[in-house]
């Protein structure tokens, strides 16, 4: 899935699975590494969501006071 087309709510499913694995020693040394930059891509993506949506939401608060 592109990271583009993905919803805050897909990347935070995927990071849940991951971080469960990574509990339950269920990922093998080959693909600890490529998830754990997966990861690191899904928090940098989600904290940029949140991020526009609280610019999002200041200028809309902004809007209704003026």
């Amino acid at each position: 899935m592109e990271e583009n087309k993905l919803s805050y709510k897909e990347a935070m499913a995927e990071i849940e699975s991951i971080v469960s694995k990574l509990e339950d020693n269920q990922l093998d040394v080959d693909e600890l590494s490529g998830k754990v930059k997966r990861v690191s891509e899904l928090i940098t993506y989600c904290k940029s969501k949140l991020h526009e949506t609280e610019e999002e939401v200041e200028k809309i608060l902004k809007s209704i006071d003026d």
